[in-house]
């Protein structure tokens, strides 16, 4: 049986944020998802579509042209 707790980073130790039943000295698998995700502000359904569908025209509107320069991967996934 799987369960998600979301935790803290504090100190060098994770802090759950709310009460897991879970043994003293139970070994667990971490999923840290990248905290510089910012969550997105528009949560209304209608909103976001409408959204979307600007950024496709706009993104249809304004396509990347054949002769761009390509990146590399490292220029694409920058190391911090």
């Amino acid at each position: 049986m799987s369960q998600r707790v979301r935790a803290v980073f504090q100190d060098g130790v994770f802090i759950p944020k709310q009460p897991c039943d879970l043994p003293d000295g139970s070994e667990v698998d971490l999923t840290v998802d990248d905290p510089y995700t910012i969550p997105p502000e528009v949560t209304d359904p209608v909103e976001r579509a409408a959204l979307l569908k600007e950024l496709v025209r706009s993104m249809r509107e304004n396509p990347i042209p054949a002769n761009a320069p390509r990146f590399t991967r490292d220029e694409l996934h920058e190391r911090r």
